[in-house]
C-alpha cells in the first residue's frame, strides 16, 4: 500500500448508502478507522446513510457482509478489521481467508465491497494506519467505496 491517500472524489449531490461491518477484536485500532471512514463519507457525501454493524472478529465479517449484499440495500459495505500478526501463521491464514470471501460476495452479488481488512505486522503500524491522519486507512476505504459507488451507479444507470 501506499503512503499517499487517493484524491477525493466528488458526490455531494448524489443519496448513497453505506455499512461499515466491523471488528470489535482490537478495538482501539478499529474504532479509528470506523471514525475516520464515517468522517470521510459525511464529508464526500452530505446525504449518505452511514450504518455500523459490529461483529466478534474479522472471520465473522464475511457471512455478516455475504447477508448484508444478498439484501441489494446498499450502494457498498466497507469491511473492517485489524489483525496483527503473531508468532504462528494464523493471521496470514485469516487474512487470506477473509480476503478471498470478501472478493467472492462482491462478485457474486454485484454489491462493491472494500476490504478494509488489515493484517498488520505490530501495534506502531496499526496505529500509522488507524488512528493517525497522514496513511489512514479508513479513509482511503471511505474514498474507495464513494468512488465504486459512483461506478456502479453509472454502469447501471445506461
Amino acid at each position: 500500500m501506499s503512503n499517499i491517500s487517493p484524491p477525493r472524489p466528488r458526490d455531494a449531490d448524489v443519496k448513497r448508502s453505506f455499512i461499515i461491518v466491523a471488528s470489535q477484536f482490537n478495538g482501539e485500532y478499529v474504532q479509528g478507522l470506523i471514525n475516520h471512514a464515517r468522517e470521510e463519507l459525511r464529508a464526500l457525501s452530505p446525504g449518505a446513510t452511514v450504518s455500523l454493524q459490529r461483529v466478534p472478529g474479522a472471520f465473522e465479517i464475511p457471512i455478516v457482509v455475504r447477508e448484508l449484499a444478498s439484501q441489494k440495500k446498499v450502494d457498498a459495505i466497507i469491511a473492517v478489521a485489524v489483525i496483527l500478526k503473531g508468532k504462528t501463521g494464523h493471521a496470514s491464514n485469516l487474512s487470506r481467508s477473509v480476503t478471498d470471501a470478501l472478493q467472492r460476495i462482491a462478485v457474486d452479488h454485484g454489491v462493491p465491497v472494500i476490504n478494509a481488512v488489515l493484517s498488520l505486522d505490530n501495534e506502531t503500524q496499526a496505529r500509522e494506519r488507524c488512528l493517525k491522519n497522514k496513511i489512514n486507512r479508513g479513509t482511503e476505504a471511505a474514498r474507495a467505496a464513494v468512488k465504486i459507488a459512483g461506478v456502479m451507479s453509472k454502469l447501471r444507470a445506461k
